[in-house]
């Protein structure tokens, strides 16, 4: 599976393949299904007999952090068709076991369609956005970690400002904030994965 480890470089996103939707908006939930279909759709290897893969990475540890292992846990208890969930807040994929979940990825025969979900820092005016595109998600960025891309599909909520001190930025991350954000992208992907 070498485009889910493809190095940042060679990431570059297509015009018109990103969607970026305040998680405020009354049709945010339709904006983002109807995002993730038209991304999904054309991907004929992923027919509507494959299965999928949605790893939501983040830390319980961390507010700011959480929004993976929250979009997880909303999504185990009603989970889409065919479709397996990695991270939750009982059992969350974060910085540690990222590679290890990679690997196992990797070394299994099945060749899911994997959507990654993770939570980021931006600029004024772009908190609470909610970012749907195609290509891997490049997690832990917004803190200068060095983690492999992965996904063929990405999420990203955009829980707090970066720029400083990123690490207590997600530390003093409301809760509430972020499960609100959470709670839109695990609507959108249950609307979206029920459908294709």
């Amino acid at each position: 599976m070498a485009d889910l480890l493809a190095t940042p470089p060679q990431i570059k996103r297509q015009p018109g393949t990103v969607l970026r939707v305040n998680c405020k908006d009354l049709k945010a939930v339709d904006k983002i299904a109807g995002s993730l279909i038209n991304i999904i759709d054309p991907l004929q290897e992923y027919s509507r007999e494959k299965q999928r893969l949605v790893i939501c990475i983040g830390s319980d540890r961390s507010t700011g952090d959480s929004l993976g292992p929250l979009v997880g846990a909303y999504l185990k208890q009603l989970p889409p068709p065919r479709t397996t969930i990695w991270g939750t807040l009982a059992d969350p994929v974060h910085a540690l076991n990222l590679e290890k979940y990679i690997t196992d990825l990797e070394k299994s025969t099945a060749k899911p369609l994997v959507i990654a979900v993770d939570a980021s820092l931006g600029k004024p005016g772009s908190v609470g956005l909610v970012e749907v595109g195609k290509g891997p998600l490049i997690p832990g960025a917004g803190v200068n970690k060095k983690l492999p891309p992965v996904g063929h599909i990405y999420l990203s909520g955009i829980v707090n400002l970066g720029g400083f001190m990123e690490q207590m930025v997600l530390q003093s991350t409301r809760l509430f904030h972020v499960l609100e954000i959470a709670m839109v992208i695990a609507h959108g992907l249950q609307r979206a994965l029920n459908q294709t």
